[in-house]
């Protein structure tokens, strides 16, 4: 035991480490417990998101009058923190760990749906020790992972998904990548953050892919998806008591999908699909959802490609959204996901009854690439961010505005942007240039795009690609005369690292571009509201 009263008087919130000796000071008490499985240390795809999750689960077991045990080993987090819960196990997030804290304790069960992908690996040894797990069932989360078992539930539930294979070696995966048709998402099985995805357009790209991944075998193959090209990505979480389903919010991604749902900008409630797409994912949401049995939190990944909904992923359990979620909404679902998977209903929560706040909540991931200097990678797959903000507001616009004021983008009323895009980007980008060239904006375009918007009639200075020609793309950065870069699809290092120099914001996306638009036009020039989150949707 660790005494965090020095021993001065009685530690009413001591917490405890494990040592191989034959003492034990952790005398477990006669009161109904429960045991809430943290995500241990933070790395980047898995963090303080599910802190937030674990210690909203402790407090609303506090509130339903059980004692609430906490099993984590990060002394960066709030759940470790020594008077969140009645009781704190700083240890691993091992099977063997979990299973000595639980013989010791003997709680009514274990809850592992807060802490994110890290319990859940282990949700198999603690079934094989007869350990009672509390929400949603091993088989069910078993059921979501293993893409041949969720392909054949959603045949059953008439729920469409991209064509998909797995792969056991270079030669299978690229016969399956020759089936389905590039472009193929690649990314090994049972993967943390996106680690190790790619987008893969030809075979000898799929064939170097392959040969360099490690740990690829019939345990453990190479999953193959078609890569929905410029599809809109839409996110979903809800709880779920077994028999009715509470959709807390659907955000829509402001990047295309593949770029990394941790990666993605998204806006809750969705700014551009129309209803008849809304309406399937709701209904979707729901069949899944009770398809799984599940009990408590989900978390459900769409795509919409040519007018149709298809579904990606879907994970139960908690997902890094639901802070996002919960301070958007003001319905703190990790809180009503414990009360489900303690027994409560739906229908019987006042908390999910109260009419949704007339506002936009707008997501922006933060990176430390700045900490790298003149580093910034391009957005794709594999998660690289490591923090991230929300703007809030009557408007969507201004909501984007101030996520973006709150990553530390000091985005221009006036001045210079130099564009700078691939062929097949161009067409989409016109109108929103069109629409800055207007509000006063300088176009300075490199290279073949200086011809192309040439060709559509708007006022822009053409400049030479780097190194070729003076003054280049690079010239321009440096002499100061550049206020904002739109670089997609291009990624030239030069631009980049004189962009990341010279602290200049660069946008890497047509749909990141289009929503910088509606925020110029609606927060330029004027005062920027700040609220309090209470004032919000306090008199709900």
């Amino acid at each position: 035991m660790v005494d965090t009263c020095a021993g001065e008087f009685e530690a009413k919130t001591p917490y405890f480490y494990s040592t191989v000796e034959p003492e034990n000071d952790a005398t477990p008490s006669d009161k109904k417990k429960v045991i809430v499985i943290g995500s241990g240390p933070n790395r980047i795809g898995q963090g303080v998101e599910f802190d937030y999750c674990c210690v909203h689960a402790v407090q609303s077991l506090h509130e339903m009058g059980y004692e609430a045990i906490m099993v984590n080993n990060n002394p960066e987090t709030v759940s470790t923190d020594y008077d969140t819960s009645d009781r704190l196990y700083f240890e691993p997030i091992t099977g063997e760990d979990v299973i000595n804290i639980y013989e010791n304790e003997k709680p009514l069960g274990v809850i592992l749906q807060f802490g994110g992908q890290t319990p859940l690996n282990i949700v198999e040894e603690l079934r094989k020790a007869d350990v009672n797990i509390l929400g949603t069932s091993p088989e069910a989360i078993h059921l979501a992972e293993d893409r041949k078992k969720f392909g054949k539930l959603l045949k059953k539930l008439g729920i469409r998904s991209p064509t998909w294979d797995t792969a056991t070696n270079t030669q299978e995966a690229v016969k399956v990548a020759d089936k389905i048709g590039y472009p193929v998402m690649v990314r090994p099985s049972f993967v943390l953050g996106g680690q190790g995805m790619a987008i893969v357009y030809d075979e000898q790209t799929l064939r170097k892919y392959a040969e360099d991944a490690t740990r690829i075998t019939a345990d453990y193959p190479m999953l193959i998806d078609k890569f929905l090209e410029k599809a809109t990505e839409l996110e979903v979480d809800a709880v779920c008591d077994g028999e009715d389903v509470y959709i807390s919010a659907i955000m829509q991604h402001i990047e295309h999908a593949g770029i990394h749902s941790g990666d993605s900008s998204c806006v809750t409630p969705p700014i551009s699909i129309i209803e008849k797409h809304l309406e399937t994912v709701k209904e979707y949401t729901k069949k899944i959802a009770l398809g799984l049995k599940t009990l408590g939190l989900i978390n459900i990944q769409y795509a919409i490609s040519d007018n149709v909904v298809y579904i990606i992923e879907a994970n139960p359990r908690a997902s890094r959204t639901v802070p996002y979620v919960s301070k958007a909404t003001g319905v703190p679902i990790a809180k009503v996901a414990s009360k489900v998977i303690m027994g409560h209903k739906l229908k019987d929560l006042k908390e999910i009854k109260a009419a949704p706040p007339k506002n936009y909540a707008v997501k922006m991931p933060v990176f430390s690439s700045e900490k790298i200097q003149g580093h910034s990678p391009p957005l794709g797959p594999q998660m690289r961010s490591t923090g991230e903000v929300m703007g809030l507001d009557e408007s969507f616009g201004k909501a984007y505005q101030k996520a973006l004021m709150a990553v530390g983008a000091n985005v221009p009323e006036t001045g210079a942007i130099l564009v700078n895009t691939e062929e097949k980007d161009r067409e989409d980008i016109v109108e929103d240039l069109r629409q800055l060239n207007a509000d006063g904006f300088k176009l300075v375009a490199v290279g073949d795009t200086g011809d192309f918007l040439l060709d559509k009639g708007l006022d822009v200075e053409k400049v030479a690609p780097p190194g070729r020609g003076r003054p280049d793309a690079v010239d321009k950065i440096i002499n100061g005369e550049i206020d904002l870069i739109l670089d997609v699809g291009v990624e030239d290092e030069r631009v980049q690292t004189s962009a990341g120099r010279f602290n200049i914001p660069q946008i890497t996306t047509i749909q990141a571009a289009k929503a910088l638009t509606h925020a110029i036009k609606e927060g330029s020039g004027k005062q920027v509201n700040v609220k309090a989150l209470q004032e919000y949707y306090g008199k709900r």
